[in-house]
């Protein structure tokens, strides 16, 4: 990816510098669009799954800046049981509305999620992490994010923020999860430049949003309007680019996504974002032998077998199918 020709891409985890505006590219909607992005159930966590949500990636739309996964759950009374699985070339986040989620990793993180705290895992070259919970009303989403070629070979790391900067924007309060909004920085590190912000509306505000991101709205609860739309649950409102603010009104929660458009195409399949078939397939044949990932310790069963490849080579995708 690279920015306007002669300027330094932002450091991460900074805001984006009034100088360095990257503009949508030809394959993103031209300004502002509305687009409804319907999900569709999905079992998450082998034979004692629970269903989740998953409006990212969509039959027309693949990634929302470099947000390229987004599964939402609950409210419901269950446990979660996600056995220890691999992931590489992405950043994962969890973000809770309700309840409490127990995560352990290859690099011996031993953390509890809570709602308004984040956990961040930079998956790197390669990392592996359990996520499970008593059975109680949960609530959240977990997203993840494509890392560039540049960073996608980061050495794997974990962070996790229980203090995140919110600011108040008309009858709006927002906590800002990743990325910068409203002069308000998150500490998660990034490696493009964009935005996750989760908003408590009760009211009506506008929100000044950087016009060269696209962006798109998840609504968590209540009845809320974006961009003069209704949010639906279980559908991720696209609105493209060009919106130098964003206006809302009712009583509810919602997430907002947003980014510089992901110019790379990428692989992605199963828990691994690569660039290539084979390089898909060393990432599994590594966790099948059980190299490159790590080991978590901990938990109280097998470990998640890889799925089988399939029969056709996989082949790289931009954003826009």
């Amino acid at each position: 990816m690279t920015g306007a020709p002669g300027r330094s891409r932002p450091g991460p985890g900074g805001p984006v510098p009034p100088e360095w505006r990257p503009g949508c590219a030809a394959d993103t909607a031209a300004g502002p669009v509305v687009e409804r992005l319907t999900g569709h159930a999905v079992a998450l966590g082998g034979p004692r799954a629970m269903t989740v949500t998953r409006t990212l990636p969509s039959r027309g739309r693949r990634m929302v800046g470099a947000w390229c996964f987004v599964d939402d759950y609950g409210p419901e009374v269950a446990a979660m049981r996600v056995p220890p699985h691999p992931h590489a070339g992405l950043q994962t986040v969890t973000w809770l509305v309700s309840g409490e989620v127990l995560h352990r990793d290859s690099l011996g993180s031993l953390q509890e999620v809570r709602p308004g705290r984040l956990n961040l895992m930079t998956a790197g070259r390669g990392i592996s992490h359990s996520e499970e919970s008593a059975e109680a009303p949960l609530h959240g989403v977990q997203l993840w994010v494509a890392l560039p070629d540049e960073a996608r070979h980061v050495a794997p790391h974990f962070e996790h923020h229980a203090g995140l900067p919110v600011l108040a924007e008309g009858g709006a309060q927002v906590t800002v999860i990743m990325g910068s909004l409203g002069g308000a920085t998150s500490p998660a590190r990034a490696y493009t430049p964009l935005l996750g912000a989760e908003v408590v509306i009760s009211g009506s505000a506008a929100l000044p949003v950087e016009p060269g991101f696209e962006h798109a709205a998840l609504l968590l609860s209540g009845d809320v309007e974006v961009a003069g739309a209704r949010l639906e649950r279980g559908t991720l409102l696209y609105l493209g680019c060009g919106r130098p603010d964003l206006r809302m009104s009712g009583q509810g929660r919602f997430l907002l996504l947003g980014g510089e458009p992901f110019e790379e195409e990428i692989v992605m399949w199963w828990n691994f974002i690569g660039r290539s078939h084979d390089e898909i397939a060393a990432f599994r044949q590594g966790w099948a032998e059980g190299e490159d990932f790590g080991t978590v310790r901990g938990f109280d069963g097998a470990a998640l077998p890889a799925p089988a490849l399939p029969t056709t080579r996989l082949k790289p995708r931009g954003r826009v199918r």
